[in-house]
């Protein structure tokens, strides 16, 4: 196992049919990287919260933990709540290097295929 984590980190539902496409880029990313660990965190409404995926992962031997936004854009939540999070990590896991990513949906290769997906012709 590799010490460099991932945590996917979105808003969370009442709704456990909401998780199915985090989990489902969790197990993509375990089954094209087995050696890498990878959680699924929620900011509110759904367990786990990213202070206890996070400690699990260190628990498991991560050194290196990458937070990688799952939301669209920018808004609050990345641009307020996970900074002030992170920074908490950073404090309670002095040993280890915390990486946040831009949300998901602003990079290019994203907006290239949700474009992409909203061109395909419907079924009639």
């Amino acid at each position: 196992m590799t010490d460099h984590a991932i945590v996917l980190f979105a808003h969370g539902s009442r709704d456990p049919l909401w998780r199915a496409p985090m989990e489902a880029v969790a197990a993509r990313i375990a089954a094209q990287q087995p050696r890498r660990p990878v959680a699924c965190a929620y900011l509110e409404l759904c367990a786990p919260a990213l202070p206890e995926a996070v400690a699990q992962l260190v628990a498991q031997g991560a050194r290196q933990v990458t937070v990688v936004p799952m939301f669209l854009g920018t808004g609050k939540h990345a641009r307020e709540d996970l900074p002030v999070l992170v920074q908490q990590l950073r404090t309670a896991h002095t040993g280890v290097q915390f990486n946040v990513q831009t949300a998901i949906g602003e990079d290019p290769r994203m907006t290239a295929l949700m474009a992409e997906i909203a061109c395909e012709s419907s079924p009639s």
